[in-house]
């Protein structure tokens, strides 16, 4: 069945609020974030959900279009560029609410999330809110990721993985805006297969507008359940980074520089190292300073988590920084210096195994 004839079958008139939701080969993950969708408290005039799927080929169409057949405010649309970016692009253009809520396949949400979304937007008059990224795990490793996840050090104090942190930040997670916002500062950059976020909070911030993130806003992503699927997660993000930097001439962040700084000062002294001693000794101290640092944390970590978990955290926190710190010396590399298009490692997926669906997270 056509977008079309879809909107023609629902109510007449326009639903406030319009959720948009970007997915590929996501059989699972859909589930669990579809039905959390379904029972959110009803705000006035009601909600749509657009599903823009990147031509899954995993049954997450199919799930998707069963869905559709049995909850009329679901709306399916065609994602052929694949990438979160045109999917969420795509969803927005078709949007008919006047407030804009997206979500993420891999995040459950609270059944208050949208009304508290439009709450916190009422009582801040912020252009953009949204809440902490709080996690859920159920594997070992995961529990590991899940853990390192929220440590200040890991993630350079980003205030986004601050489950109880209340006020303006510089981006938010996932975002819930007026339709207007996007025909005023324009929609989400379609170059960029990660950081699309970022870009456009930092867009919207130096045109002058207000991003909020609050704690009553609740959601759960499930982290990566694989130190492999970790770094290559975060090797992504320092690459696209990169892209963000160049097309605004300055970082959202001076944090978003540090991990890249810190691989690249170790490189070039070992490779100094080779053919000067005093390079070498530096590089070695500098290594011995990070591993230390990094199983400081890690036990800081694990006495406020679980004391099992500490045998991977220090490798876990490795993956946070050394994935990132690599991706953006390679997208100096490929993306400013050379000029070439990026290899397939960047663009692909980094999770390769779903869940079983219907899976309960906790």
């Amino acid at each position: 069945m056509t977008v079309s004839s879809k909107i023609m079958k629902s109510s007449i008139s326009a639903p406030s609020v319009s959720i948009v939701l970007p997915c590929r080969n996501e059989q699972g993950y859909i589930q669990g974030c579809l039905q959390s969708a379904l029972i959110q408290d009803p705000p006035e005039g009601g909600f749509e959900i657009l599903v823009a799927d990147g031509m899954s080929t995993d049954g997450t169409r199919e799930h998707l279009q069963q869905m559709a057949k049995l909850h009329p405010q679901i709306l399916i649309l065609d994602n052929p560029g694949r990438i979160v970016s045109t999917g969420l692009n795509a969803a927005i253009r078709a949007a008919r609410g006047e407030i804009i809520v997206r979500m993420d396949a891999h995040t459950i949400y609270a059944p208050d999330y949208v009304r508290q979304c439009l709450a916190v937007m009422s009582e801040t008059g912020a252009d953009n809110v949204g809440g902490p990224m709080q996690t859920t795990a159920e594997e070992f490793m995961e529990r590991a990721i899940r853990a390192v996840f929220h440590s200040p050090f890991a993630v350079g104090g980003a205030r986004s993985h601050q489950a109880s942190y209340e006020g303006p930040v510089d981006t938010v997670i996932y975002g819930c805006w007026k339709k207007s916002v996007f025909e005023r500062i324009g929609y989400f950059d379609e170059e960029l297969v990660r950081n699309q976020d970022d870009e456009h909070n930092l867009r919207l911030t130096r045109a002058g507008g207000k991003i909020y993130q609050s704690p009553r806003i609740r959601s759960w992503y499930h982290v990566r359940g694989s130190l492999t699927a970790l770094f290559r997660q975060y090797m992504q993000y320092g690459y696209w980074k990169v892209l963000v930097i160049r097309k605004h001439q300055v970082p959202a962040s001076f944090r978003h520089l540090v991990p890249g700084f810190f691989v690249g000062c170790l490189c070039v002294l070992a490779a100094l190292g080779l053919f000067w001693s005093p390079a070498l000794w530096g590089a070695v101290g500098l290594a011995l300073l990070y591993a230390a640092a990094a199983l400081a944390v890690s036990l800081v970590t694990a006495a406020g988590t679980q004391w099992t978990l500490l045998p991977l955290l220090p490798f876990v926190v490795c993956c946070f920084h050394f994935g990132y710190g690599y991706g953006f010396l390679r997208g100096i590399l490929d993306l400013v210096l050379l000029h070439h298009a990026p290899d397939t490692q960047f663009v692909q997926l980094t999770r390769k195994q779903s869940p079983k669906p219907g899976s309960v997270r906790s």
